[in-house]
């Protein structure tokens, strides 16, 4: 027998509530099949199966908030079931053989010994993990509420059993919102991530098909004649429809008129009602609000010192500019800015390794792989989910993991490894229209970069000929150092060699 043991959500978390179990007891799990949800003060993370066998037990019941590798549950795992199930079966069989020696003339009755129910197969646990998970959404407190699907838009004539997808799979808000803004159900579409969850490439690749009149890609093609029927009147009814519940005439346009780049689903202040007559409204402590405060107590004991420079990235823009719309058709997602600061964090970092560290008590200690960091606002707060080893990927490898991971902090989805391990936090705070911002440290890291909004200015630039004004994209860069394990001085070695990178961005800088 084997046991699962709470994990670790991140250096500074020590317990995890039990939030949903995705299988009961009995059920065979897969190795890394989500096996139930832990929630912390911070995020709601799926927790995948370290072993494939039978749940055998659940140790800690939904609701109980139990301390880092506590057992929580058991699993007997399948080479164990295998073996037992020979071994029965060997006994069995020298038992009937030895009885029909000792008496030859007594019948033998058949099936005396029931045989050993064989284990359900991955494929076929696998698929009741979908509208599990989905429950657990449903049911977590942490857990982001869903917009409707229901109601006239995206509406279908067929019945639920002739529609090609599952009308309760998995998917992100983004693709969700997709799915509205081009007047389709979960239903129609077949979707071919994990555990049948709905991709961006699924639903993309659909409104191509009903386009071009060509089958579906991937899993989809199987689908594309039943869907096929639907798209048009599908369509019709989302833009008649005047009954879908939108957040607001003010903060969200018509699924008609959405752009196509979704607009961040974040909001920078909760909306606070007053009662008549009040003047005043408590507005209580979320448990991501409490970590997010204990978590800054912390930190701002740490002596912080801060590095500021001028960036100029008028050839990272003009480079961004050229590829953003084949990326965007090749990809399915937007190319951002944020990979090729975090590219060029981590070249930096390679020259500049005690940066790259934890800050103990008994000194720094230096990290040989390079985590970094995306702060990411959700609605309520902000997390820092970590891109692992980004100094072996692409520029698109890491624009890919930075959309994946930051759709799973919107949808409060997160994966156990998107925590824990990260050595420096990259934070994008340019995209709300900042010009200088001084971060936090996200100890025990001891340095963290933000990116602050890109603007067009007149600048002094040098030529062959002479000083010439030039108008140039410039990008305002703060670093946070931790003065324990850091000087100004390294600071500054540190930026300036984040900033020769991106300043050294040209046309034939490669995405791939």
């Amino acid at each position: 027998m084997a046991k699962v043991t709470m994990p670790q959500l991140g250096e500074s978390v020590a317990e995890g509530t039990i939030g949903k179990w995705l299988k009961k007891p009995g059920d065979h799990v897969a190795k890394y099949e989500p096996l139930l949800e832990v929630i912390t003060d911070k995020v709601n993370a799926e927790v995948p199966s370290p072993f494939e066998g039978i749940l055998k037990e659940i140790l800690v019941e939904e609701g109980a908030t139990v301390p880092n590798n506590a057992e929580i549950a058991v699993i007997e795992e399948a080479g164990a079931a295998t073996a037992a199930s020979n071994g029965s079966g060997a006994t069995a069989a020298a038992t009937a053989t030895t009885a029909a020696t000792a008496a030859p003339a007594a019948p033998v009755a058949p099936a005396a010994v029931e045989p050993a129910a064989p284990a359900l197969p991955a494929a076929a646990a696998a698929s009741s993990v979908p509208a599990a998970a989905t429950n657990a959404a449903t049911a977590s407190p942490m857990a982001m509420s869903a917009p409707a699907t229901h109601g006239p838009a995206g509406s279908d004539e067929r019945g639920p059993a002739e529609l090609a997808g599952n009308a309760d799979a998995r998917m992100t808000p983004a693709v969700r919102r997709l799915l509205r803004e081009h007047g389709l159900t979960a239903a129609m579409i077949a979707g071919t991530g994990g555990g049948g969850r709905i991709t961006r490439e699924d639903v993309t690749d659909y409104v191509e098909s009903q386009r071009t009149g060509q089958p579906v890609g991937r899993q989809n093609a199987a689908a594309a004649p039943a869907a096929a029927a639907a798209a048009a009147p599908a369509a019709t009814a989302a833009a008649a429809s005047t009954t879908t519940p939108a957040p607001s005439a003010a903060q969200a346009p018509s699924a008609a008129q959405a752009p196509r780049s979704p607009a961040p689903a974040t909001q920078a202040s909760p909306t606070i009602a007053f009662p008549e007559g009040a003047d005043e409204v408590l507005v209580p402590m979320t448990q991501m609000r409490k970590g997010i405060a204990a978590q800054m107590t912390r930190a701002l004991l740490v002596p912080h010192a801060y590095v500021q420079m001028e960036v100029d990235v008028t050839s990272l823009v003009r480079l961004r500019d050229k590829q953003k719309r084949d990326y965007q058709a090749r990809e399915g997602i937007s190319l951002s800015f944020v990979p090729f600061v975090v590219k060029a964090s981590a070249e930096a970092l390679k020259r500049n390794p005690t940066f790259n560290a934890h800050w103990t008590d008994a000194g720094l200690l230096a990290k040989r792989r390079i985590n970094i960091g995306i702060a990411v606002a959700v609605e309520g707060g902000l997390i820092v989910p970590v891109i692992r080893d980004v100094d072996n990927l692409s520029i698109n490898g890491l624009n890919k993991a930075i959309a994946e991971v930051s759709d799973r902090a919107r949808a409060n989805k997160f994966h156990v490894d998107d925590f824990g391990g990260g050595t420096f936090t990259v934070d994008n705070t340019g995209w709300l229209g900042t010009n200088m911002v001084m971060p936090i440290m996200n100890v025990p890291e001891v340095g963290i970069v933000t990116m602050d909004r890109i603007t067009k200015r007149p600048v002094v630039v040098e030529t062959p000929d002479g000083d010439v004004i030039g108008i140039r994209s410039i990008m305002n860069m703060v670093l946070g150092v931790d003065h324990r394990a850091n000087d100004g001085a390294g600071g500054a070695a540190l930026l300036r060699d984040i900033k020769a990178w991106l300043e050294s961005v040209g046309p034939d800088t490669a995405i791939y």
